[in-house]
This record gives C-alpha cells, sequence and structure tokens, in this order.
C-alpha cells in the first residue's frame, strides 16, 4: 500500500501543469544540449541554476533532473551522425552507432537508442522507488563517522575510477576541498583565506566556480574545434527497430539498465562510467566480440541504456545520504541548499513533494524524451547545423548575466572569468574538473563531520575504524587506494582504445 500511496504522491505533484511545464522544459533543453557538442549538462544547468531561485524548489529541481537524463538521449544524435558525442556518456556510442549510419542505418541506430533509454529509464525509476525508502531509513543510523567516511570513500571512488592519472585526480580533490575551506569557519568563527574581501567571507561561490569550470571553459576549448564538425549524410529512415533488431538488442537493453543503475548509485560513478562498463560487458558476453566497433547494434543498445539508468540512479545517493555521485549531483546539492532544503535520511519524510515529485517527473519526462526523440528526429539534426560563432557568444552572454543575477557582484563575475581559464587550462593538460567540483561541494560537509566525529572521540581516528559501518566504509576506500599500487593490478579501462 506504502508503494501506490507513493506513486499516487508522486503523479500527483507531477501533474500540477507548473511541473509539468518545467519537466517539458528541461527535457526539451536537455534533448538540445545533449544534441549541440561541446556544452553538456554540467554547463547548463550551470547555466540555469540562477534562473530556477525565483521557483519553487520542486519545479526548479524537475527542471534540472530533466535537464540531465534529457541530455542523455540527446547525446546519442551526434554520437551516431556525427561521430562525436554530445556528452561524454555517450562517447562508446560513436564506436556503432557512426559505422551503423555510414552502413546506411542511421534511422535503426537512432531508434534503438530512443527505445533503450526509455526502457532503461523507466525500469531505474521504479527501482528507485523500491531501493530509496529502505536506504533513508538504514542511513538514519548513520552518524558523523559514517557520513565522513562515505563521503571519504565517494571521492575516493571518483579519484580511482578518473579517467586519466590517478595522481592528477588527487590533486584535483585536493584542491577542491582547499577552496572549499575559503570563508569563515563554521565552528570557531574564524576567517580563512579571505585577504580581507567581504565576498570570500561566506566562501567562494558555487555558481562562479562551476560557471566558470564548465561554461567558460568549454566555450575557450571549442572554438577552434567547431568549424571541425561535419554530419555525415545519410538518409535517416526506418527509426522504428526491425524484430531482427529487437532480438539482437533486448538482451543488451535489459544488463545495461542494471548495470547502469547500480553503478550510477555508486558515489563516484555516473552515467560515463556506466556506459563504458554496459560495453565491454557486451563485447565480453557476444558469441560474436569482432562485430563490436563495425556497427553492432547490441553496441548502441548496451550503453545508451546504461547511461540513461544511471543517470536517473544517481538521484538516489543525493537524496537519501545527501552524498553527490558526481558532478551533476553536486551541483542539484548546491542548488537544494540555496534552497534551504538539506537532503539526506529525514527528505523523503520532511519533503515528500520534493522527492516523490521528481520520481513522478522521470515517470511523464522518459515518455516525453521517447516523443521528441523518434518522431522529431529530423528537427535535431537541422539544429546541428546552428552555426558555432553565434552559439558561444550567447553562452558566454548567459554565463555573465547568471553569475551577477545571483547576488549583483562583480567579484563573483571575476571569480568565474578566473575559474573559466583555470578548466581551460586544466583541459588542455589533461587535469579532469569532476573531482575539484566535487570535492569543493563536499568540502564543508566532510570538515563538520571529521570534526564532530573527533570530538565524539576526544580527538582519535580510531572512531573511524571501531563502528561497523564506517570500517567497511574506509577499509573499501583505502584499498582503492593501495589497489594501483600492488604490481600487476591495474583499474579498469576508460578510454575508447582501451574498450575496442
Amino acid at each position: 500500500m506504502d508503494l501506490l500511496s507513493n506513486l499516487s504522491l508522486a503523479f500527483s505533484v507531477i501533474f500540477q501543469p507548473n511541473n509539468l511545464l518545467f519537466c517539458f522544459i528541461g527535457c526539451v533543453i536537455g534533448t538540445l544540449i545533449g544534441v549541440l557538442p561541446g556544452i553538456g549538462p554540467v554547463a547548463t544547468i550551470s547555466l540555469l541554476l540562477p534562473s530556477t531561485f525565483r521557483m519553487s524548489p520542486v519545479s526548479g529541481i524537475i527542471m534540472l533532473a530533466g535537464i540531465y537524463y534529457g541530455a542523455m538521449y540527446g547525446g546519442s544524435i551526434t554520437s551516431i551522425l556525427v561521430n562525436i558525442p554530445g556528452e561524454s556518456a555517450s562517447v562508446v556510442t560513436c564506436l556503432d552507432g557512426y559505422q551503423m549510419a555510414r552502413q546506411g542505418r542511421a534511422g535503426p541506430a537512432l531508434g534503438i537508442s530512443a527505445f533503450g533509454s526509455f526502457i532503461a529509464g523507466t525500469v531505474a525509476t521504479i527501482l528507485i522507488m523500491l531501493v530509496a525508502p529502505p536506504l533513508a531509513k538504514l542511513a538514519l543510523k548513520f552518524g558523523p563517522p559514517e557520513y565522513f567516511s562515505l563521503m571519504f570513500l565517494g571521492l575516493t571512488l571518483l579519484i580511482y575510477l578518473a579517467s586519466g592519472s590517478m595522481i592528477k585526480a588527487l590533486i584535483m580533490a585536493c584542491v577542491g576541498i582547499f577552496f572549499g575551506t575559503i570563508g569563515t569557519d563554521t565552528i570557531s568563527g574564524i576567517e580563512r583565506f579571505t585577504y580581507r574581501s567581504y565576498t570570500l567571507m561566506d566562501g567562494i561561490g558555487l555558481i562562479p566556480v562551476i560557471m566558470g569550470l564548465f561554461g567558460i571553459s568549454e566555450v575557450l576549448l571549442n572554438i577552434d574545434e567547431a568549424s571541425k564538425q561535419e554530419i555525415y549524410k545519410t538518409r535517416i529512415s526506418n527509426l522504428l527497430p526491425t524484430l531482427r533488431d529487437w532480438k539482437d538488442s533486448v538482451l543488451s537493453i535489459i544488463r545495461g539498465t542494471f548495470i547502469g543503475f547500480f553503478l550510477g548509485i555508486l558515489p563516484g560513478g555516473g552515467a560515463t562510467i556506466a556506459s563504458f562498463g554496459a560495453y565491454a560487458v557486451e563485447k565480453r558476453v557476444s558469441k560474436h566480440p569482432e562485430k563490436f566497433g563495425s556497427g553492432a547494434i547490441e553496441g548502441v543498445a548496451a550503453p545508451e541504456s546504461a547511461n540513461n539508468a544511471a543517470s536517473q540512479a544517481s538521484f538516489i545517493p543525493l537524496l537519501t545520504l545527501g552524498i553527490p555521485a558526481n558532478v551533476v549531483m553536486a551541483i542539484l546539492l548546491g542548488a537544494l541548499m540555496i534552497y534551504n532544503i538539506k537532503p539526506g535520511p529525514l527528505l523523503i519524510k520532511n519533503h515528500p513533494d520534493l522527492f516523490w515529485g521528481v520520481v513522478g517527473s522521470m515517470y511523464i519526462g522518459n515518455v516525453m524524451l521517447l516523443i521528441l526523440n523518434i518522431p522529431l528526429i529530423g528537427i535535431w539534426v537541422k539544429i546541428l547545423k546552428v552555426p558555432y560563432p553565434i552559439l558561444f557568444p550567447l553562452i558566454l552572454l548567459f554565463c555573465l548575466i547568471g553569475v551577477y543575477s545571483v547576488n549583483n557582484n562583480m567579484v563573483e563575475i571575476v571569480i568565474m572569468l578566473i575559474f573559466g581559464i583555470v578548466g581551460y587550462l586544466l583541459k588542455k593538460f589533461k587535469y579532469e574538473a569532476a573531482p575539484l567540483i566535487l570535492a569543493f561541494v563536499l568540502s564543508p560537509l566532510i570538515e563538520i563531520a571529521l570534526r564532530q566525529s573527533l570530538l565524539m572521540s576526544h580527538g582519535s581516528f580510531s572512531i573511524f575504524f571501531t563502528r561497523p559501518i564506517s570500517l567497511i566504509l574506509m577499509a573499501v576506500a583505502i584499498l582503492l587506494l593501495v589497489l594501483p599500487l600492488i604490481p600487476g593490478l591495474k583499474r579498469p579501462p576508460k578510454t575508447e582504445e582501451d574498450i575496442s
């Protein structure tokens, strides 16, 4: 009965006209930025976050959530037609999707991608309803030591699963933690690294940081590359997969859904890791692994199902534990804090309309996205031809307006521009921004949990190893840090070359 009543609440919230409208807007924007290479959901959510401050928290989070999982749908279009992923989770789709397009099978590739995404998104939403409430009840047993250990594990997983150097990812996490300490100490009230700046007394704002790292830097990085993008000219027809296509894809969709869901729940996981993992599994279980990379429809179905399931599953640790699983969730955590809503085990009890409204929006959003991606595919293909010299100045303008509109503070514009240049240099030198931003958001929470834990133990670090849940989490985190140092043990592959 609880499940039915929760489902009834979910639909009663999402079918409110304003929530339904913002869900649709989020899905449209998500598909759009998924289609346009070089922008991505992180930059877009960063840009649009200030616009949600005048909405109700429920409407704002529903729209931002729609942008995130909507981008997973749209990203496959550019991967298949342009061989350039609209966002990172669609990188692996290029391997077989583009080859199918070259063979005149762009229609079935786009069709199975959309249907696979819809099935995975719907199943993931059902699983969220089943998993989230029990997990929230379990989290009520968490104290400061458990929360510290969980956040430490999340950062460790992100570092361990980084696509580049683990050392570089670790450095970025440390830099993010440092930036998070700037401002006034929440316990002692002492100013730290403020240099007598009134703006920095409250810490560095999340909005200027993420807009700089992901908005400004993307513009700078893509200016030279945009002109080189060309659409593979092929007639898009037969969007509905044949019975043979379904036979080849159905098991891949199922496996990709569950792989994506469980990897999406993990702190430090996410849609990108899930898509690569699902592709690797399909290649391993296939009777004909040699066909992967040359137009296998399973190589499209599995990763597209996985990234959609993962994107929705990543809401579970955010809403039930208050721990962001990836950068997008870190931004949404910041948004909830701005709304004065504390995510965690009590969120379902204290804000049931928000939690179940987001769940309901996923059901409706997946239907909207299926409609947007199958009948309207021709429109999205035409949008790919938007001149980038027009697009990028608009992004810069939105960044400037968005940052200034939050606090009407010119210093924050300067901070955004600085982080924009920093983000550009990080990408040029192959340093990932994800560990930095996740550590930046978690830094105040980690510090408070650590200091509360040490107060409980009178300064002894043994408290993290004498409580069962904390011990397990810390043991896993330490194992992940030590594992690469053991000869013969390597991290899983993260690149196209490794997978193929």
